[in-house]
C-alpha cells in the first residue's frame, strides 16, 4: 500500500510522464454542406480553399507522428467562431486537447488576419471604381455607386472591462462592424473593433474609408446605406421619394456640412 500511494504521489507531482493518448480525427467535410454551414458558417468548397491556404502557416515542421491535421485545426477554430461553444467541449468532439484548441486558435487566427489584405479590399484606383459604378447602375440605375454600407451587431458575452460601452440600443451585448460590399457582394472594407453602443456614423468617420474619402481619395464617388429616419408617406409622390431614399445615403465631407 505504501509503495502505491508513493507511486500515485509521483505521478500527480509530475515526476512520472503521463502517456500521451491520441484519438481519431472526425473527418468533418465528409457532412454535406448543410451540415457544414450550420456548425462552420461555409460549405465545403470554401472550406477546402480555406484549409489550402492557411495550411503553409498550419503545417508545422515537426518529428511527431500524430500531428494535428490542418483541416481540423481550421475546422475548430471556426467552429468556436460560429457557436461561441466552450473550447473543451469543442475540442472532445474533435479529438483533441482543450490547451491545443486554444493555442490552435490563435494561430489560424492569426493566419487569417493575414490574407485579409489580400481579398478584403476597397477600390481606390479609378479603373476598380468604374467598373463598380457601371455595375451598380446596371443592377439598380443608381450612379456613381461605389460600395453599399451597413452596420450589424455581431453578439458577445458580456466583457469584464467597460461592459456598458458594449450594451447596444437593443440592450445586447455586441461588437457593431463595419461592412463595405460591391455590386458582386465581395467585401471590399470590415471594420470589427468597435463596441455595440459605437454609432454607425462613428465608425465610418473614424475609419481608414473614411478619412480616405474625406481626403478626396475618391471622386463623384457613392456609399449605399440605408437611412430609416423618414416620415411617413402622406401620398404616391412621397412614398416613392422614401423608397428611393431608404435605399441611398451619399458620403458627405465635414466641410460641405458647415454654415456657409
Amino acid at each position: 500500500m505504501m509503495a502505491l500511494l508513493a507511486l500515485l504521489e509521483d505521478y500527480a507531482n509530475g515526476r512520472i510522464r503521463r502517456e500521451r493518448v491520441f484519438r481519431d480525427h472526425d473527418d468533418f467535410l465528409a457532412h454535406d454542406d448543410d451540415w457544414l454551414i450550420s456548425r462552420f458558417r461555409f460549405p465545403r468548397a470554401v472550406l477546402l480553399d480555406l484549409c489550402a491556404e492557411l495550411g503553409p502557416v498550419l503545417e508545422r515542421a515537426t518529428r511527431r507522428n500524430h500531428a494535428i491535421p490542418v483541416q481540423i485545426q481550421v475546422l475548430t477554430t471556426l467552429g468556436f467562431l460560429a457557436t461561441g461553444c466552450f473550447q473543451r467541449e469543442l475540442a472532445d468532439r474533435s479529438g483533441i486537447s482543450q490547451p491545443s484548441l486554444s493555442a490552435i486558435i490563435s494561430v489560424v487566427l492569426n493566419g487569417i488576419l493575414n490574407m485579409v489584405s489580400r481579398y478584403i479590399r476597397f477600390p481606390y484606383t479609378v479603373r476598380e471604381q468604374a467598373e463598380i459604378k457601371t455595375q451598380f447602375a446596371a443592377m439598380s440605375g443608381f450612379p456613381n455607386v461605389i460600395g453599399a454600407i451597413d452596420c450589424t451587431h455581431v453578439a458577445i458575452r458580456a466583457p469584464s472591462e467597460n461592459e456598458f460601452a458594449y450594451v447596444n440600443r437593443k440592450h445586447v451585448h455586441s461588437i457593431n462592424v463595419q461592412i463595405i460590399c460591391d455590386s458582386n457582394m465581395t467585401l471590399t472594407n470590415i471594420v470589427a473593433r468597435w463596441p455595440g453602443s459605437t454609432h454607425d456614423s462613428f465608425i465610418l468617420t473614424h475609419s481608414s474609408v473614411g478619412n480616405r474619402l474625406n481626403a478626396g481619395a475618391v471622386r463623384d464617388g457613392w456609399l449605399l446605406g440605408e437611412f430609416n429616419n423618414i416620415k411617413k408617406s402622406r401620398n404616391r409622390n412621397n412614398c416613392f421619394f422614401n423608397i428611393i431614399i431608404t435605399c441611398r445615403r451619399q458620403w458627405l465631407p465635414p466641410e460641405t456640412l458647415a454654415p456657409h
